[in-house]
């Protein structure tokens, strides 16, 4: 048996150099080995491309798995809510620092927001008091409604609780608060003729949810 040329080893171990002739070979030995060597090159990259794209989408599943999950409208509120009140307290004079903020805070904080307000409340001496649907214009002012300032007192009660505060010391849950909301709900309940119904809680979550959109961010 004769003995296997060099072009015959090697296009055993490369299969692409079937495509260049002995002849080629014989001729051109250093170009033959540059094109071999090109062709292991290429191969080579190719594996890493895959191997580098393999493991960003692997990064890319895990990034995904480590994101919390998007908060509920509920808790965004609240904590616009929280963040809020916060900012009240610092804008006072002196700052009130959250540890030592007492209803009578709680109290100024309600007023403050009333002039957000989109709710018409008539005054005693308005033409249009008691009337539940006015025929026309008139001075009195806008406030925040009943239902709109108990969906954010139960908020700020329960945020207070999770940001570290006793619920025996919290501010949000005190009778002072509960006797404001009262007066609030009856006289605006008179002033434009709605009286007051206890509604079911579900439809009460429905209105204060349609409500949260009146009071302001942090820019106080």
């Amino acid at each position: 048996m004769s003995p296997q040329q060099p072009h015959d080893v090697i296009s055993i171990l490369f299969p692409t150099a079937i495509l260049l002739s002995s002849s080629s070979f014989s001729s051109s030995p250093t170009i033959f080995f540059f094109i071999l060597l090109g062709n292991s090159s290429d191969m080579s990259s190719n594996k890493g491309k895959d191997t580098g794209e393999g493991s960003s989408t692997r990064s890319s599943a895990e990034d995904q798995q480590q994101q919390p999950p998007p908060l509920s409208r509920y808790e965004s509120q609240k904590r616009r809510d929280w963040n809020t009140f916060g900012q009240f307290l610092k804008n006072q004079r002196p700052p009130v620092a959250l540890a030592q903020c007492n209803s009578n805070q709680v109290l100024d904080f309600l007023r403050y927001l009333d002039q957000f307000g989109k709710t018409k409340v008539h005054l005693q001496g308005c033409v249009y008091f008691g009337q539940p649907e006015p025929p026309g214009p008139c001075t009195c002012p806008l406030k925040q409604a009943w239902g709109s300032l108990d969906a954010l007192i139960g908020r700020l009660r329960a945020a207070y609780e999770e940001n570290g505060g006793l619920p025996e010391k919290n501010p949000f849950a005190s009778g002072a608060i509960r006797i404001y909301l009262r007066e609030v709900r009856d006289s605006q309940a008179k002033a434009r003729g709605v009286p007051y119904k206890k509604k079911k809680k579900k439809r009460n979550q429905m209105k204060a949810n349609s409500d949260e959109s009146n009071f302001p961010m942090q820019s106080m």
